[in-house]
């Protein structure tokens, strides 16, 4: 009798998935640019294909890439950029990291053509499953080090962790949360039309663990809208599940995060100011007594001293929670006393008053720039708006003051990109050389002194609403009307021509129209990746669904 154990079949596992294409997602997302060369390096020679298919119609490839360079040459020839002999690594890089981003694209359209759906979607489920992965050791590393279970609700260290413990929650970019966050919630939607509860279970968890709050309102607003227009029963109920993962994350795990978008929000809104309140009673009992007549302005009255009398009523009957706590209290010689809780989501009750390295170099920056920097003196330092918004502002005024550089912006790394926050030298978005700092006097004036006006201050001013980073804001100072129009009509409207045939496409397709917002993506060269090589692929399953159907109807004509 012979026994035979099974083996393992290479063959199986070969064509389980498509490898190359996730060896090529997993090195492209990290953060460290030697990464994603490699990456780069590793797909070309693996395939060595150069013929991008750019076409005025129907073009293989959004033309945005192909335009930008010859927008960004002419904006820093008009403006006479090169002059300034720093400039040019500047520039540069800002062109190296299209060019990366160009041949990343047109990677991702060949394998998304070379492969089936399905080996490219057991792909994504191996890459979502190493992210959580990493996600999860992210913060078991952070459990250990501060020998708490859970973390996000831990005090010590001076707050080292507590609400910031998802910034350390990073996932396989190893960038920042909002990357791992941006990344989980493609996941999310992806696998909710796929109808994988369990994966879209990992991907909500993972994306619930970085409490990215800016990211997880665009989120949330967006799984509201395919909620009400663009799911099944079934995927309404997954969706549910999403919002109950999400929920109880906030209400069990770290419910100080919570609480600080709370009052952010009521902040942003100015809705519990005092004097917002008394001058709103005040108008509607100024309108009634003007409208109503003798007696029906005795009768208003009469109705509100019995209305005020059963208020008090109720509230001498019904205790407060605060209350209820007071009269649990002992009693001593000199009554009850009580210290209410500290708002312990605040930077004034954990800060130490150290200088941090990071911080500490922004005030050195200030200090070699002093007179430069207006906004940076100004004291007692209490904004009226949150910095994103102080930033688009800072836009539109130098560009209707400087009508000639609004058509094509001021020249890579001038104004607003991640490049001319790095090239300040002050720490800002990585290192760089102390002996080749640039800094454009527009950007000095405007962005930068935004920028360390809010984080040179304490912790509370440190917020993301409060950088001025976003891509619409990077291509319209710096690349002019010319470039936002590009943005908008040959990236973004490339994937939107097909908004009637797409599924998860479309709400990953509004995320990104919204994450724009928020950073520079594309010189992060991270979740614009995983966002072309999905809709790439939803506009490909639609595209066969479609010839299959008119295929087997001429079939089916023929046959009668």
């Amino acid at each position: 009798m012979t026994i035979s154990l099974p083996g393992f079949d290479i063959k199986k596992w070969k064509n389980y998935a498509d490898w190359r294409m996730l060896i090529f997602l997993l090195l492209f997302i990290n953060v460290h640019i030697p990464f994603k060369i490699a990456a780069l390096l590793f797909a070309y020679i693996s395939r060595f294909n150069f013929q991008f298919g750019f076409k005025l119609r129907n073009s293989r490839l959004p033309l945005f890439y192909l335009l930008v360079f010859p927008v960004a040459v002419l904006a820093a020839i008009i403006n006479q950029n090169f002059i300034n002999l720093y400039y040019i690594p500047v520039f540069g890089w800002a062109l190296i990291c299209w060019a990366l981003a160009l041949l990343a694209i047109h990677q991702v359209k060949l394998m998304v053509d070379g492969s089936d759906s399905e080996t490219i979607y057991r792909t994504l489920i191996i890459f979502f499953i190493v992210n959580a992965i990493f996600s999860a050791a992210n913060l078991v590393h952070i459990m250990w080090i501060t020998k708490s279970i859970n973390p996000y609700a831990y005090m010590g260290m001076h707050q080292r962790y507590f609400i910031n413990t998802g910034d350390d929650v990073m996932g396989i970019s190893f960038d920042i949360s909002s990357t791992n966050a941006v990344l989980c919630a493609f996941g999310v939607f992806y696998f909710i039309y796929k109808r994988n509860l369990a994966m879209m279970i990992v991907c909500m968890s993972t994306l619930a663990l970085t409490y990215s709050n800016l990211i997880s309102i665009l989120f949330l607003l967006t799984l509201a809208f395919i909620f009400i227009f663009k799911t099944t029963r079934n995927q309404k109920s997954m969706i549910v599940v999403a919002l109950l993962i999400y929920i109880v994350s906030m209400a069990k795990i770290s419910p100080q995060n919570g609480k600080y978008l709370n009052e952010v929000t009521a902040s942003a809104l100015r809705e519990n100011r005092p004097e917002k309140q008394t001058a709103t009673i005040s108008d509607a009992t100024s309108r009634t007594t003007n409208v109503l007549s003798r007696d029906e302005r005795r009768r208003k009255f009469a109705q509100n001293y019995l209305d005020s009398l059963s208020t008090i009523k109720a509230r001498q009957e019904k205790l407060s929670a605060l209350d209820k706590k007071i009269k649990g209290l002992p009693i001593t010689d000199y009554g009850r006393l009580y210290i209410p809780e500290p708002n312990t989501h605040f930077a004034e009750f954990y800060n130490t008053g150290e200088m941090t390295p990071d911080r500490q170099q922004l005030l050195d920056c200030i200090a070699i720039h002093r007179d430069q920097l207006p906004l940076c003196h100004v004291e007692p330092f209490l904004p009226a708006l949150p910095g994103k918004i102080t930033g688009t502002v800072q836009t539109f005024d130098y560009l209707v003051a400087h009508p000639l550089q609004s058509i094509v912006g001021l020249g890579p790394g001038n104004f607003s990109s991640k490049i001319a926050f790095r090239a300040a030298g002050a720490g800002i978005r990585g290192d760089y050389p102390k002996n080749y700092i640039y800094i454009n006097p527009a950007f000095m004036r405007n962005h930068l002194d935004l920028y360390l006006s809010f984080f040179s201050k304490n912790a509370e001013f440190r917020s993301v609403r409060n950088n001025p980073y976003s891509t619409y804001d990077q291509m319209l100072s710096e690349y002019g009307i010319l470039g936002l129009l590009a943005l908008i009509i040959f990236y973004i409207g490339f994937f939107a021509r097909h908004y009637k045939k797409l599924s998860y496409g479309l709400p990953i397709l509004m995320m990104v129209a919204g994450i724009f917002f928020l950073d520079y993506w594309f010189e992060q060269l991270s979740v614009l990746v995983v966002f072309e090589l999905m809709l790439f692929l939803n506009i490909k399953e639609t595209t066969l669904s479609d010839l299959k159907t008119k295929t087997t109807v001429q079939e089916e004509l023929a046959y009668a």
